[in-house]
């Protein structure tokens, strides 16, 4: 099972206890599981060694790390020469919208990224969409991708995406190939940047509070469950174990 982070196990920020509980029971059930977030590595660096997962991936793919009860491991999508030429596309993008849309802020956490650059649009402000589409526009410009969660918009200086990081960092950490066990696997998220993984997964599920951005997803879960956040984390969690 691969699942989102922010507001698919967190409500406000924070790690919902419901959330992290199924987590728990899902692993003693024998369940692998992935945590993948856009999140900064240096972030999934802590999620990968205490929380019951069997990977972490950061950076919507960028990344991933893992514990293996001696020593914490970590790989990349893209090789060290590539990544050296990240922070050159960074600052110009950093100048352009300070100089743009001045009122835009990078991410809280972005001291602890590694292979892209987010801003915050719905993390400590709330940016109307027609304003995260002109961060976008302006990311795009400078030949970057750019991706978009609930709490922020990302400059992706390569080409992985969600599901592209879980296949990789599956098959580097875990020497599981999720393409031939598709599905025997299932993704629950709950936002834009979530699109590639729900569709890959055959079996997708969206958290409630996904209706809000349905409308804007490129592909759309399977299914969505009643709850919202962690609580529909949860939710899913139940039928999941029931149905074993």
């Amino acid at each position: 099972m691969a699942f989102d982070v922010d507001d698919t196990v967190t409500r406000d920020g924070r790690l919902e206890l419901v959330a992290f509980d199924a987590m728990h029971r899902l692993a003693s059930a024998g369940l692998r599981l992935i945590a993948v977030t856009g999140r900064p590595l240096g972030w999934v660096d802590v999620i990968a060694q205490h929380w019951p997962v069997d990977l972490a991936i950061g950076e919507n793919g960028a990344g991933w790390v893992w514990w293996d009860g001696s020593a914490i491991h970590e790989g990349y999508f893209d090789s060290k020469e590539r990544r050296q030429a990240y922070p050159d596309l960074f600052e110009r993008v950093r100048a352009r919208v300070k100089q743009e849309l001045p009122h835009v802020k990078p991410a809280m956490d972005q001291r602890a990224r590694r292979c892209d650059m987010a801003f915050d649009i719905g993390e400590t402000v709330h940016l109307p969409e027609v304003e995260v589409a002109a961060l976008r526009s302006l990311i795009e410009s400078e030949g970057a991708r750019a991706a978009a969660s609930s709490v922020h918009a990302h400059v992706i200086p390569g080409d992985w995406t969600k599901a592209e990081g879980i296949e990789r960092g599956a098959r580097d950490a875990l020497g599981v190939n999720i393409s031939d066990e598709e599905s025997s696997w299932l993704f629950i998220g709950d936002s834009t940047n979530d699109w590639s993984a729900f569709d890959f997964f055959s079996l997708s599920v969206g958290v409630a509070n996904v209706r809000h951005c349905l409308s804007r997803l490129k592909a759309q879960p399977k299914f969505v469950t009643s709850e919202d956040r962690g609580r529909g984390f949860a939710e899913m969690a139940k039928h999941v174990l029931m149905a074993r």
